[in-house]
């Protein structure tokens, strides 16, 4: 059975479950549980006889039953009925208290399959298939395909952990990470920028036993504060051949902007969740939910805000090594945005080589309304001078047109921006912008420009919108009336962001 053939099957049956109330982020969550404890089975059995050891079941206090059984695959397997409910719901319960990547996976896990005979179906499905005997491309496909699919219900807010894979690949092949070095997404979701960057490594080196260990267990380090997407990236990863199934998990699951852990690293990638203000919940004395804005009192951080993404950028500074390489996407504000924006901005500058920014066109997110840029950038050690020279910029917004689903963006869209980045030399790059060619996307402006600019603005735009002059040239209806969305959207996300602000100063 091919790859496509069984993500088609898997997620048939998501079609059947959602009658019943389970949501696709729900299916996607049990097929995980059950992905695991089949592989588990099959990896004690032989060749492999690997040993993995699965606890009894537990009560409800976490004290072992006496005479319980087995919290594993093939215990659940064999149940039908009522019983096959009360025993899924006890393993459940049971794993999730256990320690390393077996507890991560099945941290608050709860059974979301009332209906015995359907969750035997799930069960049965996955049975089917001898997991451990596929290649970790072709398993890695599959829950890849899965994540995709979980990620264009927009409803669920899914698409929020799914950054489009073209524009991780091309990420990746800019920065081209190396071998025996260790990549940090502080942020990191269900781990596409993992993938992607093991894939790389995998495909452009011949990599020596210790080589591949490192890059099997070493090299991948995150923080994940969701746990169902957590366990969403343990499970991607393990698929893909990164960790070991009765490992250690590499993803913690704190917030990884309260403190700075002292750890460094050679390459950031990342995307920091969209939305502008860091905040938490809680219920006051009157029992009233309140939400409070968070400022992260660092001493590593230029600034003191509240704005997430500006607070990601600073965490990402602080997490590099010295002359570690970072690609973040981050949204226009922190482009423009005055007060702590332009401060670290300013200090951006100084201290880091800021040497590309991607300008990225909306409707390439499933959600909705975003304008996006990858900044990319090097760390430096201290100097009185500033390490930024010259920063290119590369235009793939105006006169752009995606959707996800009828035209979305792949990499050989940004191939054209991939050969002009030129990783092999970045001091080797030549404008394909000048008084001659005004239509060039790829153009540079010098660090004397850039602080010239009200507020220290890296909001730069030069090539002219072709849908405010050629009528001819108008997109599809249907990509027409997608950017109009996507713009209503944007125009309100930034319409809350002033009314942020502006609370902001009358406190």
């Amino acid at each position: 059975m091919t790859d496509a053939s069984i993500i088609s099957k898997i997620w048939n049956l998501a079609n059947v479950l959602r009658d019943d109330g389970v949501g696709y982020g729900d299916y996607l969550e049990q097929i995980t549980y059950l992905l695991f404890l089949k592989m588990a089975d099959e990896l004690n059995k032989p060749p492999y006889n690997k040993g993995l050891l699965f606890p009894k079941l537990k009560d409800v206090d976490g004290n072992e039953i006496e005479d319980g059984e087995t919290a594993d695959w093939e215990t659940l397997s064999g149940k039908r009925g009522a019983e096959l409910e009360s025993f899924y719901s006890q393993l459940l319960r049971t794993l999730s208290t256990e320690k390393g990547t077996l507890g991560q996976i099945f941290t608050k896990s709860q059974n979301k399959i009332q209906d015995p005979a359907k969750l035997l179906k799930v069960i049965n499905l996955i049975d089917k298939e001898d997991w451990s005997m596929m290649g970790a491309d072709i398993k890695g496909k599959i829950y890849e395909g899965l994540l995709e699919k979980n990620a264009e219900d927009t409803k669920s807010g899914a698409g929020q952990y799914f950054t489009p894979r073209a524009l991780i690949k091309t990420m990746v092949a800019c920065v081209q990470p190396k071998p025996m070095k260790t990549i940090v997404d502080p942020a990191c979701g269900t781990g596409g920028f993992f993938l992607a960057a093991y894939d790389w490594i995998v495909e452009n080196h011949q990599l020596d036993r210790e080589e591949k260990e490192f890059l099997k267990n070493k090299t991948f380090h995150g923080n994940e504060i969701v746990a169902n997407t957590r366990r969403m990236c343990l499970m991607n990863m393990y698929l893909h051949n990164i960790g070991e199934i009765d490992g250690e998990s590499f993803i913690n699951p704190n917030d990884a902007l309260i403190s700075d852990d002292g750890r460094r690293y050679d390459y950031v990638l990342a995307n920091p969740p969209f939305g502008k203000k860091s905040s938490m919940s809680f219920t006051n004395e009157q029992g009233e939910i309140v939400k409070e804005d968070l400022s992260y009192n660092r001493q590593d951080f230029w600034e003191t805000t509240s704005n997430k993404q500006l607070n990601f950028l600073q965490h990402i500074k602080t997490q590099l090594k010295i002359n570690g390489e970072a690609a973040v996407v981050l949204p226009d504000n922190v482009l423009f945005e005055g007060g702590a924006g332009e401060e670290v901005r300013k200090q951006l500058l100084k201290t880091t080589e800021l040497h590309t920014i991607l300008r990225l066109p909306t409707g390439i997110f499933y959600a909705q309304g975003v304008k996006a840029n990858v900044l990319f950038f090097n760390n430096k050690p201290a100097s009185k001078d500033p390490w930024t020279k010259e920063i290119w910029f590369y235009d793939y917004r105006t006169n752009i047109h995606h959707t996800p689903k009828k035209n979305p963006m792949r990499q050989e869209h940004l191939a054209e921006f991939e050969e002009l980045y030129n990783s092999q030399n970045l001091d080797k790059r030549e404008e394909t912008w000048s008084e001659e060619n005004e239509d060039g996307r790829w153009r540079k402006y010098t660090y004397e420009e850039i602080v010239a600019r009200d507020k220290t603005s890296l909001d730069i735009f030069w090539l002219r919108d072709q849908s405010l002059t050629d009528l001819d040239n108008l997109p599809d209806p249907d990509i027409l009336a997608a950017e109009i969305i996507e713009n209503i959207e944007a125009g309100l996300n930034s319409f809350r962001e002033i009314m942020e602000v502006l609370e902001v100063e009358e406190e």
